[in-house]
C-alpha cells in the first residue's frame, strides 16, 4: 500500500508539472503567436526571395547558353584513313536485361575488321532463364563474344565493369548500356580521336531517345540527357572546356583507366566520377556530335523517378569529391572549370524549384489573415513562373535542335505534372547525397528486353 501510496503522488505531481507548463506554453503562445508567425513569414518570403534570384539566374544562364549552341557552327568530322586498326573491346554490362543481346548483335554488324575487336558481355544477372539465353547467343559467335559472370552485383555496374577490365584485351573500351543500338560505322568513327591525339582518354557519343514521343514519363526522361547531348556537351565544344562521359555509347583509354585504379565500385553515376578524375589531372574528352546511338528512356513513372534520384545523387556525390581539386589547381585551364558548375547546376536548379515551392507556401501560410486577393496571387504567380522560365524556353530549343519540337504542347504538360514528380526525387537524391545518405542501384524496365531469338 505505502509503494501504491507513493506511485501515485509521483503520478500526480507529474501531472501537475506538465499541466503547469502546458498552460504557460499555451498562455505565451496565446500572447505571442502573431508575433513569432509574423517573424517566420518574413523569413520564409526573404528565402524565397533571394531563392528566386538565383533561380533566374541559373535558368537564364541555360537560356543564354541554348541561344549560343543553336546558333553555333556545327562540328566538322574529317574523312581518316586508319594505318593499323587498334584491337578494341565491347563492353556490355547487364543485370537480368535481355535487351544485351540486342546491343551484341548491332555490335557484331560492325565494319570493323572482326580479328580486331571482342565483344564481352558483363552477366550479373540474378535470372537464371536470362543467362541461359545469353549463354545461347554468345555459343553461336565463339571467339569474338564471351561472358564473364561474378555471382553478385557487387558494386553495382561499375563492379561489373571492373570485372570484366580483367578479361579485356583491346587497347581501347566501348561501353553501351543494353538498351543502346549503335550503327554499323559507330566503332569507328569513337576510335578516331583516341588515334588522332594520345591526350584523349575519353570519347562520348550523342544519344538519340528513339521511345522519345511514348508517353509523358519517357519526354521527360528524354529532354533530359537532351539537355546533356543538345546543349551542355555542345556548349562545352564551343568554350573549348573538357566533355564528359555519359556511362553509355562511350569510350576510354585502357591504358589510363587502369592506372587511375579503375571505376570507382559503388559509384551510382561511375561515368561522372571518371570524367571529373581526368578532368582534375588535365586529360581530354572528346564530345562527337555527329554520332549517334539509338536508345531508351524511362517509360514508367516510377522508372523515371528512381533514375532521376539515382542521376542526381551520383552527380552530386562526385561533385563533392572532385569539385574542390579542379577548381584550386593550376594545371587545368579556366574553361575546363566550368564543366562541373553546369554538371551540378541542373540539379541545383530543381532543388531551388522544391525549395521556391516549399518557402511560398510556408510564407503563404504564416502570413496575417485577410481576404484572399486572388488578382494579386495570380499575376505574381504568374510573373513568378515567367521569370524563371528559362529552363523552359530552354527545353523548347534543345527540342527544335533534337528535331523534336513537334512534342513542345506534350512536353509543357508533361513538365506540371510528371516533372514536378521528378523534382521532388531529384531533390531527394541530392540532399541524401550532400548528407552521405546511401543509395542503391534502380534496375529499369526496357522496352528491347523483347527479344525474338537467341539463334543469330
Amino acid at each position: 500500500m505505502v509503494v501504491l501510496e507513493a506511485f501515485r503522488t509521483i503520478s500526480d505531481r507529474t501531472f501537475d508539472y506538465y499541466t503547469y507548463f502546458g498552460d504557460l506554453t499555451y498562455d505565451f503562445f496565446s500572447l505571442h503567436s502573431r508575433d513569432i508567425l509574423n517573424v517566420l513569414h518574413i523569413f520564409f518570403k526573404q528565402t524565397f526571395n533571394i531563392l528566386l534570384y538565383i533561380t533566374i539566374v541559373f535558368t537564364t544562364m541555360y537560356l543564354v547558353m541554348s541561344i549560343i549552341v543553336a546558333f553555333k557552327k556545327k562540328q566538322k568530322e574529317s574523312a581518316f584513313k586508319f594505318t593499323k586498326y587498334p584491337f578494341v573491346t565491347i563492353q556490355i554490362p547487364t543485370y537480368n536485361e535481355l535487351a544485351a543481346i540486342n546491343c551484341a548483335r548491332k555490335a557484331l554488324e560492325f565494319d570493323y575488321p572482326k580479328n580486331r575487336y571482342e565483344i564481352i558481355l558483363g552477366d550479373d544477372s540474378s535470372d537464371k532463364k536470362v543467362s541461359k539465353q545469353i549463354d545461347e547467343f554468345a555459343s553461336k559467335h565463339k571467339g569474338i563474344i564471351k561472358v564473364t559472370r561474378r555471382g553478385a552485383n557487387v558494386g553495382f555496374k561499375p563492379g561489373n565493369l571492373n570485372h570484366m577490365l580483367k578479361y579485356t584485351k583491346g587497347e581501347f573500351i566501348v561501353i553501351f548500356d543494353s538498351d543502346f543500338l549503335p550503327k554499323k560505322d559507330f566503332l569507328r568513327r569513337i576510335i578516331v580521336p583516341f588515334v588522332k591525339d594520345k591526350r584523349v582518354d575519353g570519347v562520348q557519343a550523342r544519344w538519340v531517345i528513339k521511345n522519345f514521343s511514348q508517353n509523358f514519363p519517357s519526354i521527360i526522361g528524354g529532354i533530359i540527357p537532351m539537355f546533356s547531348h543538345h546543349l551542355g556537351l555542345p556548349f562545352f565544344n564551343f568554350v573549348k572546356s573538357n566533355g564528359f562521359i555519359a556511362g553509355s555509347a562511350e569510350a576510354v583509354r585502357k591504358k589510363t583507366l587502369v592506372k587511375l585504379g579503375g571505376w570507382q565500385s559503388g559509384a551510382l553515376t561511375e561515368d561522372i566520377e571518371y570524367s571529373l578524375r581526368l578532368t582534375s589531372l588535365g586529360r581530354k574528352i572528346v564530345y562527337l556530335e555527329n554520332l549517334r546511338c539509338d536508345c531508351e528512356a524511362p517509360f514508367t513513372v516510377k522508372d523515371l523517378c528512381k533514375q532521376q534520384m539515382r542521376w542526381s545523387y551520383g552527380v552530386i556525390s562526385a561533385l563533392k569529391k572532385h569539385l574542390f581539386p579542379i577548381f584550386t589547381s593550376r594545371k587545368i585551364r579556366a574553361t575546363w572549370k566550368i564543366n562541373p558548375v553546369i554538371l551540378g547546376s541542373g540539379y541545383l536548379v530543381s532543388l531551388f524549384f522544391f525549395l521556391l515551392f516549399v518557402t511560398g507556401f510556408l510564407s503563404i501560410i504564416t502570413n496575417e489573415p485577410q481576404p484572399i486577393d486572388w488578382a494579386r496571387f495570380f499575376s505574381e504567380t504568374g510573373r513568378n513562373i515567367l521569370l524563371t522560365s528559362g529552363y523552359l524556353f530552354t527545353s523548347l530549343i534543345i527540342l527544335k535542335l533534337g528535331k523534336r519540337f513537334n512534342e513542345a504542347h506534350r512536353l509543357i504538360v508533361a513538365s506540371f505534372s510528371v516533372g514536378l514528380l521528378v523534382i521532388y526525387t531529384v531533390t531527394v537524391g541530392v540532399f541524401k547525397a550532400i548528407f552521405n545518405r546511401n543509395m542503391e542501384w534502380f534496375m529499369l524496365a526496357k522496352k528491347g528486353n523483347i527479344v525474338k531469338s537467341t539463334a543469330d
